[in-house]
């Protein structure tokens, strides 16, 4: 007996469905209690919707409930943030946000009917250790860029020299035309601000014509 080989499959999205005893209901949680925008209803009343948390959809579906069926896992870009706005909006938190093991930080909620649902953002801190000698070196910065620099650490809930370290070894890899980003979506958002906060007006380009006062 032969058998055919197993297919290359291209895939993609997933979409997770939760059963729901009002999807109206649902979809007032979903949006205003945990973040997600409204995708699409379908039906008159709705039996079914589908909710977004960036580039993921959930579908809610009327139905009999059955929490204890599943659990629903999200990577996102900024665990405490998204934490802080369901905490504020009275949501059940199961579990507070912590470092694991498995190298996300991460916590878990429960929705209206029961269902698990847990957000975590990677913190690539699995693996061996690796022992390295650290060495002093004489660094000078722009002033609004030092400042910058600390306020980025301390979001990041790293060291000076951690942060740097990162932002190096991240500059020495290549993705595409340009080199890898050390910073998520949420950092990057987060970095802008800064950038106005410390009223950095030029670009990336421009340390090539820092000059120093006299």
């Amino acid at each position: 007996m032969t058998t055919s080989a197993t297919p290359r499959v291209d895939c993609e999205r997933h979409h997770t469905t939760l059963y729901v005893s009002n999807v109206l209901t649902a979809v007032d949680f979903y949006t205003n209690k945990l973040g997600f925008s409204l995708g699409f209803t379908w039906g008159d009343p709705p039996a079914m919707a589908g909710v977004n948390l960036d580039q993921v959809q959930v579908f809610l579906e009327q139905g009999t409930p059955n929490p204890q069926g599943c659990a629903m896992n999200f990577v996102v870009g900024d665990a405490d943030e998204l934490h802080e706005f369901h905490r504020a909006n009275g949501v059940e938190i199961v579990m507070p946000p912590e470092d694991r093991p498995y190298g996300l930080r991460d916590y878990t909620v429960r929705d209206l009917h029961g269902y698990i649902l847990n957000f975590g953002q990677y913190i690539y801190t699995v693996g061996a250790p690796v022992e390295i000698e650290r060495v002093e070196i004489a660094v000078r910065l722009e002033k609004r860029l030092a400042a910058l620099l600390h306020d980025l650490a301390s979001h990041k809930r790293m060291s000076l020299t951690s942060c740097l370290e990162e932002i190096l070894l991240h500059t020495c890899e290549q993705l595409g035309d340009g080199v890898a980003s050390p910073h998520t979506k949420s950092q990057l958002r987060y970095i802008q601000q800064l950038k106005t906060q410390h009223a950095i007006d030029y670009d990336c380009h421009a340390s090539y014509r820092f000059v120093e006062r006299s």
